[in-house]
């Protein structure tokens, strides 16, 4: 653990703009997500339950998650609320921050906005499940979505899975979709994503497919659709609940987090389909991802603050480095 703070009265604020100017790559953005999963799973770190609270009408949604990650020796809590949902994209609000301790001196690291390090941590972590899980020979990605999540999720499958050939997406907004274009050719120039509007087509082709939609999406991916061996990841929406529900095994960053979040992939008495797995026991070699090259495979993506911490509290370092950030006497 490095020393990022030395006062307990003041507390170091890093804006969005703090933030947005740190340099990192996407590969370490894979390790310092991965290794957070490997301390999860040997029992050094600690994820409980997110808490959540959303109105009858559903048009907020806000959740409170609670973390410590074993290997930094720091405690964080992470806060995120969403206003809107019912709206265009343009007229939501959303707002994340991440507040970090460091456990072996007891002082304040940082508070920052949030919103970067879920946007390179969520597509992280969709595409070590995508190396993990897809089946042997995996050439071709769907991606469903072009929003916070959609834009850099093939960057990351490449860095990933560097074989994958076809790379194909789907979207409804022209400015998201250009967004994809410009996320892809920013890290690799020489690839171009194949922007597709027959859905079904598209899906009946891909290896992988990735939900990435917001909760407008038209899009829903039955699971006729799928190839016989194929993976779909679900991040936000843009798949329907029989993906779940037929997949031969079924694999979640967290079974506890899918039962709070997961609830609109319910069958018609209501229920979830039980977890087989759960990644970072996976990716610690203690359970089973695939099991047969030809099982269809369904793999829930909820994020898990252990990985926000960690990714969280790399950026605080680097932020620090560079003198980056406001001291505010919050506790004077």
């Amino acid at each position: 653990m490095t020393a990022t703070h030395v006062s307990d009265t003041t507390l170091r604020i890093l804006s969005t703009s703090d933030v947005a100017g740190i340099e990192i790559s996407l590969a370490d953005v894979v390790a310092v997500v991965e290794q957070a999963y490997g301390t999860l799973a040997a029992g050094r770190s600690d994820n409980p339950r997110k808490l959540t609270v959303k109105p009858e009408d559903g048009h907020s949604v806000a959740y409170a998650m609670l973390g410590r990650d074993g290997e930094r020796g720091v405690v964080a809590v992470k806060t995120s609320y969403k206003y809107g949902l019912h709206e265009d994209r343009d007229k939501q609000h959303y707002y994340t921050t991440l507040t970090l301790y460091d456990d072996a001196t007891g002082l304040p690291v940082a508070m920052m906005d949030c919103g970067r390090v879920g946007a390179l941590r969520t597509p992280a972590v969709s595409a070590l499940l995508a190396r993990e899980l897809a089946a042997p020979g995996a050439r071709s990605a769907l991606v469903i979505g072009t929003g916070t999540q959609g834009r850099l999720a093939l960057p990351f499958l490449l860095t990933t899975m560097p074989r994958l050939e076809r790379l194909m997406v789907f979207g409804t907004h022209p400015d998201g979709i250009r967004a994809v274009r410009e996320q892809l050719h920013a890290h690799f120039p020489e690839r171009e994503p194949e922007i597709v509007t027959d859905l079904r087509a598209a899906a009946e082709n891909a290896d992988i497919v990735l939900a990435t939609a917001g909760p407008n999406t038209p899009a829903s991916v039955d699971a006729d659709w799928l190839k016989p061996a194929a993976l779909s990841v679900l991040v936000g929406y843009g798949i329907a609940p029989s993906t779940l529900h037929r997949a031969d095994r079924v694999i979640a960053t967290s079974a506890a987090q899918m039962q709070v979040t997961g609830t609109d992939m319910a069958d018609a008495n209501g229920e979830l389909r039980a977890v087989d797995a759960e990644f970072p026991e996976v990716l610690a070699g203690r359970a089973a991802g695939r099991t047969d090259p030809g099982q269809r495979i369904f793999a829930y993506n909820s994020g898990l603050v252990v990985t926000d911490i960690a990714l969280g509290h790399r950026f605080a370092e680097l932020a620090l480095a560079q003198g980056l950030g406001t001291v505010v006497p919050l506790w004077q």
